[in-house]
This record gives structure tokens, C-alpha cells and sequence, in this order.
């Protein structure tokens, strides 16, 4: 993974530095002055990312925190479409000379790219799944079940609002939240005074979590004594029984090598009930079948977030999103009711997930 993020990294300044190149072709006439401040303000963007999360344990003023990230990420999926575009545009110059509208054709398309992108990311889906289980229910029980939120910088306390209200909406009867609820600062949260709204989420049964790798970026101690302002009860490799007889299964993440396995958190429970496990990361979802788990919800992946970073997740992972039967357990992978980093869905869709268990 580490190697992963160094390519991504080295791809990512590689491209910076083919559009400042062409940017500055394209402008070639204009005053120096005018270079020069366009080449300060094009790596402040370019960089702004990485400024603002080296510095996010710092009380540096909350409007410059928020610009940086927010402008810096959005960069990255704004260079990505760049480079793509404008590569096209060239080749396609080597073999029509005439054409010299390259720049601004893939300038225009991105823009129209990343405008859409925005707009669908501000509206998740809402996906609604039976799972029946064969095992004693006496009753259905609706579970909404949401992961990666990524609570910080790029999800403020007024996109949190907006998710609560479209949660309690469902009229859930518990839910689960599959990681990552915060990003990599707890800074923000405290700030923002983010409990007030994670205190306003409404299921008769409860509100369940398990901490994702983002969870521990910003510390998992530190994370869960946050948790514990809110009414989340957090599961870390527990097990929590509702009223109804439903286990739920939280899982620690799995970047914890320490964490206990499936087979001794399911050797707690009663077979004859229902289980959930909540595991942040869909690995090793064979497992899930042999230990006769009804259903798994994970997120993680974010479907790869913007195309064609979605083929690239497809491969790393057995199931990278969606819903696929293993064996007699159902296994849903969520693509995130929120992001990471840049906010635009291209080629995919945020969503929040409503279980109907039978």
C-alpha cells in the first residue's frame, strides 16, 4: 500500500508539472509579472493539500485550514482530467497540426467534469436491500448502515447535519456506521463541536460503529474518547445484542494487527440470532461464510471515488463494492455516504444503505 501511495504521489507531480508547462505555453504573451503570479498561485493550489494535512493538528485559522484542503483536494481530481484530456489533445495535434485548440477544449471539459461531479456527490443515492436470514426474528428490523464520512476539513458540521437529517428520514431502527466517521485530524470536530450532531441521529435500538483506518490516522483512543461525547456505541472487536436478539459484530480495523479474529468474536455470539459484523476494510469475506455470519457491511474503497481510479480499486480488492452472496452471507461493500479529500463522484455515487432484515 505504501508503495501504492509513493507511484500516486510521483504520478500526481508529474502531472502538476505537464499542465504548468502547458498552462505557461498558452500563455506565453502575457506580461512576466503575471507569470510569475500565476506560477506562485499554481503550486500554492497544486501543493494545498499536503499543506493543510501536515498542519492539521495545528490552530492555524480555520479559514485558511478549510481553503487549503478544500482547493488542494479538489486540485487533484482537476489535474487528473487535465492530464487525461490534454494528453489526448496532443497526440491527436501530432497527427493534425492544425489543431492548436487543445488547452482549452480539455479545460472546458474538465470544468464541465468536475462541475457535475460536485452536484452528484451532493446527492447519495439511498439503496435498499431485503437480507433474509432464515434464522428467529419475529419481526423485520431496519438497519441503515453508512460508512466513510470522513468527518473534518471536507465534511463540515453543516454536511453533517444534512446526513442526519437524510438518516433519520429512514425511520432506521438502529444504525451502523462501517469506519471512518473522521478523517485525520479530531481538531475540527472538537472545533466544530461535531457531537452536537452525531448526538442528534434517531434509532430506537441504537447507533453502532467500528473504527476504519482514517479512525486511527487520527488516533484510535483519541477517536473513541471523542465517540464517547456522542450516543455511538463503539464496538472494537465486541460484541453488541439488541433487544430483538440481533448481534452485531464490530470489528477493529484491520491496519491493527493486534485485532482479534472473526472465529473467536463469533464463538460470543448465539448462532440461532442474526449476526452483523461491521468490518471497515472487505478483506478475507470467505471467512465471514464459514463462521455462518448473516450479513457484513464494509466501506473502505469508495468505489475508487472518480473514474478510472474505480478499475484500479476493482482489482485490489475481492469485492470492491456492492452486494454479492458468499456462500449463506450476505456481504455489502458501500462506496460512502461522504469522501475522502476531493469532493466530486464521477463514474460513481455517495449512498447511504437501508437493511431490511427478515
Amino acid at each position: 500500500m505504501q508503495y501504492y501511495f509513493l507511484l500516486m504521489m510521483v504520478a500526481y507531480l508529474l502531472g502538476n508539472i505537464y499542465i504548468f508547462i502547458r498552462s505557461l505555453q498558452t500563455i506565453s504573451t502575457v506580461p512576466t509579472i503575471w507569470k510569475v503570479l500565476f506560477s506562485i498561485l499554481y503550486w500554492i493550489i497544486a501543493l494545498g493539500f499536503f499543506f493543510a494535512t501536515m498542519a492539521r493538528n495545528l490552530e492555524i485559522p480555520e479559514s485558511l485550514s478549510r481553503m487549503l484542503f478544500r482547493a488542494g483536494s479538489s486540485w487533484m481530481v482537476f489535474i487528473l482530467y487535465m492530464v487525461l484530456i490534454l494528453a489526448i489533445c496532443d497526440i491527436v495535434r501530432l497527427f493534425i497540426p492544425a489543431f492548436k485548440f487543445g488547452f482549452p477544449l480539455a479545460l472546458g471539459v474538465t470544468l464541465v467534469l468536475v462541475i457535475y461531479g460536485y452536484w452528484n456527490y451532493r446527492h447519495p443515492d439511498v439503496v435498499n436491500i431485503e437480507v433474509n436470514t432464515g434464522k428467529g426474528l419475529q419481526q423485520p428490523i431496519k438497519v441503515v448502515a453508512i460508512s466513510d464520512i470522513h468527518l473534518g476539513e471536507g465534511t463540515g458540521k453543516s454536511d453533517l447535519k444534512r446526513y442526519v437529517e437524510m438518516i433519520n428520514s429512514q425511520n432506521p431502527d438502529v444504525i451502523i456506521i462501517g469506519g471512518d466517521l473522521i478523517d485525520n485530524s479530531l481538531y475540527p470536530l472538537y472545533r466544530d463541536r461535531m457531537d452536537e450532531e452525531l448526538n442528534l441521529l434517531r434509532a430506537p435500538m441504537g447507533v453502532y460503529m467500528a473504527l476504519g483506518n482514517h479512525d486511527y490516522f487520527s488516533g484510535a483512543d483519541e477517536s473513541a474518547e471523542f465517540i464517547q461525547k456522542t450516543q455511538i456505541r463503539l464496538l472494537r472487536d465486541e460484541v453488541a445484542t439488541l433487544p430483538n436478539g440481533v448481534q452485531i459484530i464490530g470489528r477493529e480495523d484491520r491496519s491493527n494487527r493486534s485485532r482479534s479474529t472473526l472465529a473467536k468474536l463469533v464463538a460470543q455470539t448465539d448462532a440461532s440470532k442474526p449476526i452483523i459484523v461491521i468490518d471497515h476494510q472487505p478483506h478475507d469475506l470467505q471467512k465471514a461464510s464459514a463462521q455462518g455470519v448473516d450479513l457484513q457491511f464494509s466501506g473502505h474503497t469508495h468505489r475508487g471515488q472518480v473514474w478510472p481510479l474505480n478499475y484500479i480499486v476493482d482489482r485490489m480488492y475481492e469485492q470492491s463494492y456492492g452486494l454479492r452472496k458468499w456462500g449463506q452471507t450476505t456481504v455489502y461493500v458501500s462506496s460512502g455516504l461522504s469522501l475522502w479529500g476531493p469532493p466530486f463522484r464521477i463514474g460513481t455515487d455517495s449512498e447511504l444503505v437501508v437493511f431490511t432484515i427478515k
